[in-house]
């Protein structure tokens, strides 16, 4: 059992768990969730690679604290632990939640992202299915009560210091969904080398994807025979993959492994 520790950063106590040796790897999973929604990603990853592993504000074992949820703050909380943690640079992978958290973070804080793995997520809301949108604008405290005792809701009770917040966090996180946003600007800016990744049956739109890879400089040419017209980002869409068992798979990790394997780019 890893022992997970708490880092007082942006008036949170954070808690995160760290794995394995090597070079930095920053995880985010995605909302509602804990790290123990990776599953055995994880420890995947972490056997070539120093895999710290988050929990964001008021999730898992990080309690609440006075202010809303949003992107931006959660961003700059994951930024402040990584200095806290001394790390100059670290590589960051986030899924849906997690994944916008760490476009935010690579967008506000580009001097302490690597490189960047985006899993499942989007740059603007649109991105996501309309049908996906409804769900999302239905999330709230009374919603929250009918998912008592799924798996979901279990691992969160497991470890949040006070289990009865869960309908408190379903009902902020609404509030984050149904806010619109397009960060077009601030992505086509950044410089991490970042890698987009799908299920090819995702919640995130196929062509969504694959404007987020072009934003980022991919897929605007041929790469010529010695591949010197190939961008630094990268795009995955696995197949047979859905936005409900991407974040665990295993071939998640064989995807992104050898991204961030990878010498950077010369500048």
């Amino acid at each position: 059992m890893t022992q997970g520790k708490y880092a007082n950063v942006n008036g949170l106590k954070m808690y995160y768990e760290i794995q394995g040796t090597g070079k930095p790897l920053v995880m985010l999973h995605g909302g509602l969730g804990t790290t123990s929604m990776f599953g055995p990603l994880l420890p995947a990853l972490a056997e070539t690679r120093q895999v710290i592993a988050v929990e964001l504000q008021a999730h898992g074992h990080t309690a609440d604290i006075d202010r809303p949820l949003s992107f931006e703050l959660m961003a700059d909380d994951v930024a402040a632990l990584i200095k806290y943690l001394g790390l100059e640079r670290a590589d960051v992978l986030g899924y849906s939640l997690g994944g916008g958290v760490a476009l935010q973070t690579a967008i506000r804080h580009p001097d302490v992202v690597r490189k960047l793995v985006a899993a499942s997520t989007p740059y603007k809301r649109d991105g996501w299915y309309p049908e996906v949108l409804v769900g999302m604008g239905a999330m709230n405290a009374e919603a929250a009560k009918a998912w008592v005792g799924s798996p979901m809701h279990q691992a969160y009770a497991s470890v949040a210091p006070k289990p009865e917040d869960w309908s408190a966090l379903a009902a902020k996180l609404g509030n984050l969904l149904r806010q619109d946003y397009d960060w077009s600007a601030g992505v086509a800016a950044i410089k991490a080398p970042t890698m987009i990744v799908v299920g090819d049956a995702d919640s995130v739109r196929t062509a969504h994807a694959v404007e987020f890879f072009e934003l980022l400089g991919g897929g605007r040419k041929d790469a010529g025979w010695d591949g010197s017209g190939m961008s630094s980002a990268r795009l995955a869409i696995l197949p047979g993959m859905t936005h409900y068992d991407i974040f665990s798979s295993l071939g998640l990790a064989a995807t992104v492994a050898p991204f961030l394997d990878a010498p950077m780019p010369d500048a």
